[in-house]
């Protein structure tokens, strides 16, 4: 037997990672967007003007669901590269963005700073283009299953754009709730 670890072995290991990944990513995104109301929950939101191609809302929570799996699986696999070159930093890069886009929800529907959260998408879009060639240096299949994350990205940063632009006022339309709907 010439291999260290049998393809069944491998296997197990990349599902330990990704038991822990996939779950522990859907938590902080689901915790992120429950720290202020956010979508038809949000008065603000739902007095601002929005582009012609803003989806319904049920649409956002299941697109995030669906992203959330797809980088928990993609960063698991990256994780599960032990011993590959670049892999501290592929997955800096990955925790940088993921830092960015937990963090976007409350400056975008808490804050009220819809200029700052499209400076603030479009650093997580190139963050996550960089993590992307760094995972396909590793894993091309952890790259792939960044492209529909990179693809809402840019659809969302072209909703905030389009916010902003159709909304010059935004920031100053209804006061910032200082409330969580986080319950303890």
């Amino acid at each position: 037997m010439s291999e260290i670890a049998s393809k069944g072995q491998l296997r197990m290991s990349f599902l330990r990672w990704a038991v822990v990944t996939v779950p522990l990513i859907l938590l902080l995104g689901f915790a992120s967007g429950r720290m202020v109301p956010s979508g038809s929950d949000n008065a603000w939101y739902m007095a601002l003007a929005k582009p012609a191609l803003t989806p319904p809302g049920w649409v956002f929570p299941v697109a995030w669901t669906t992203l959330y799996i797809l980088l928990g699986l993609a960063v698991a696999m990256i994780a599960d590269a032990r011993g590959a070159r670049g892999r501290g930093a592929a997955l800096g890069l990955f925790a940088l963005q993921f830092a960015g886009n937990l963090a976007w929800t409350p400056l975008f529907f808490g804050a009220h700073k819809v200029t700052a959260a499209l400076v603030l998408i479009v650093a997580i879009l190139v963050l996550t283009i960089a993590t992307t060639f760094a995972f396909a240096r590793i894993r091309k299949a952890a790259a792939w299953l960044l492209v529909p994350y990179m693809v809402w990205l840019s659809f969302a940063a072209m909703l905030n754009f389009g916010i902003l632009r159709l909304n010059p006022d935004a920031e100053t339309l209804v006061p910032a709730s200082a409330t969580t709907q986080i319950a303890l």
